[in-house]
């Protein structure tokens, strides 16, 4: 077994590269002398104010949403807290993937660290404690609103706290309550403001906006490495990626896209061949352009996401300092809402031009034979994919309807504009799929039309991408049966190291 790494959470802000390292492979969550002391602090502030506050404290000595003005015994604190969570455990649809309910939980440790949020220390240390030895909760995907927080998805985060719902256990359902006994954990017994601390809050759909982000980026680096694969198999032109092209309108990603694909040409005896066309398709062409626009979106997305990493995100928020509780609205999800609507469009954007290369590299044309085979007609060959690409690239663009241009009424009027932030994300999370699928089928569609370039060569970087993708996909010399190759083109990318 792999000796678990540590990384030791403290106040200061938790970064992209942070995150990936503590996800990447087994890793143990501590948490630093400063956070548990922040904490404590937090809590013992909370337990002194609601014994000497006349006045009701929202969600702490009051009902929650439009029972806000229903008042609660000191006696009934702990059983207020604990109906909150098992009555807002309502997801339902698909299991949300475990890796991104082990973010899920990463982000709520994060979020409740900084001492805004009233827990105790028991609490977060337990959240951290299903981290580090892989007790996954199960969690669904439908349910949220996004406004007050992920109410349902969260519940079902923290229902495992006290000893109720399920987690996953080497990929099998088990009931929490086994999990507990089995490593000596006792349910948790919520104090005052707890059971909202850990409902309240936008980890859910965060979760979802982190993995999209960084598998976004990802994706953004795989479009130009394929495309340029593809531009050398479709004997295209390196004119459009000329660094005075990309100055005389400077876009940042743009001009990141052009040096990324210079420096993947570089040294190619292919792209450096007299042309007989005087230009290409804006499939090819326009590639700076619209690669470009996505990295622009992609950054920004990245730089929203990264403030709700370290954002402190439930209601109400806790001042000991200044000796304040505030009732706002900081779990309201729009900054990721409208973030994930734009991820959406920028990532299927490079699905959509990734599939007109492909339907290019198909179409007979330069010197390629019509569907990539030797002997068209009795051979489909490579007719298929394309079709599959399509009608991935069509499925994408449904996904990318905003759902942040939505709201509904929830909670007899309390809570009358809600972000659907969550709705944004899930599906944001299937468009990085979708576009990871259709870069694929470039690639083995690209993949392909170059052998008919041979004995040409291109750059070394493309020759090495081409060595290593050959020897999991062969060349398809005749009919074949197709979706275990393309599946297998699926893996490659997913694991290639960039």
């Amino acid at each position: 077994m792999a000796t678990k790494k540590t990384f030791e959470l403290t106040l200061n802000d938790m970064t992209f590269d942070e995150v990936a390292q503590i996800m990447d492979g087994p890793c143990r969550i501590r948490l630093s002398k400063e956070v548990l002391a922040a904490v404590k602090k937090c809590r013992d502030y909370l337990d002194k104010k609601t014994k000497t506050q006349k006045e009701p404290i929202y969600g702490v000595t009051t009902g929650f949403g439009s029972l806000c003005n229903v008042s609660i015994s000191e006696k009934q604190l702990s059983q207020l807290q604990k109906n909150l969570m098992m009555s807002h455990a309502c997801g339902i649809g698909e299991p949300v993937p475990e890796e991104v309910v082990k973010l899920m939980l990463l982000m709520k440790i994060k979020s409740l660290s900084y001492g805004k949020s009233g827990v105790q220390t028991v609490t977060i240390q337990r959240l951290a404690d299903f981290f580090n030895n892989d007790v996954i909760p199960v969690v669904y995907q439908q349910g949220s609103l996004g406004a007050s927080g992920d109410l349902a998805p969260l519940a079902h985060l923290c229902l495992p706290l006290i000893g109720l719902g399920e987690v996953w256990v080497k990929g099998e359902k088990r009931p929490a309550s086994e999990m507990l006994e089995k490593y000596g954990w006792k349910p948790i017994e919520l104090a005052s403001k707890e059971g909202l601390a850990l409902l309240n809050g936008t980890q859910f759909m965060n979760a979802f906006a982190v993995h999209n982000v960084m598998k976004a980026q990802r994706l953004s680096r795989l479009a130009d490495l394929v495309g340029a694969l593809s531009l050398e198999a479709f004997d295209g032109r390196i004119e459009p990626f000329y660094p005075e092209i990309q100055e005389v309108r400077r876009h940042k990603g743009q001009v990141e896209t052009a040096a990324a694909f210079r420096k993947y040409l570089k040294g190619s005896k292919m792209i450096v061949r007299k042309k007989s066309h005087v230009q290409d398709p804006y499939s090819f062409r326009c590639i700076p352009q619209v690669h470009g626009a996505s990295k622009d979106a992609i950054e920004y997305v990245s730089r929203i996401t990264f403030e709700e990493i370290n954002a402190v995100t439930d209601n109400p928020t806790v001042f000991p300092e200044k000796d304040m509780v505030v009732s706002a609205g900081n779990f309201h999800g729009q900054p990721l809402a409208l973030t994930q609507d734009f991820l959406s469009i920028a990532v299927a954007e490079l699905g959509n031009i990734s599939e007109r290369r492909t339907y290019q590299l198909i179409a007979g044309k330069r010197e390629l034979p019509n569907f990539l085979v030797k002997k068209p007609g009795l051979n489909s060959g490579f007719m298929i994919p394309q079709y599959a690409a399509a009608s991935i690239v069509s499925q994408s663009k449904q996904y990318c309807t905003p759902a942040s241009v939505d709201s509904i009424e929830s909670s007899q009027g309390q809570e009358d504009h809600v972000s659907m932030g969550s709705n944004a994300a899930t599906k944001a999370y299937k468009v990085m799929d979708n576009t990871e699928r259709v870069l694929a089928i470039e690639l083995f569609n690209a993949a392909q039309a170059f052998e008919f370039r041979r004995p040409a060569k291109t750059s070394p970087v493309l020759e090495k991408f081409l060595a290593a993708y050959r020897k999991q996909v062969p060349f398809i010399e005749d009919d074949t049966v197709m979706y275990p190759l393309i599946q297998k083109s699926v893996d490659f990318l997913r694991g290639y190291s960039l």
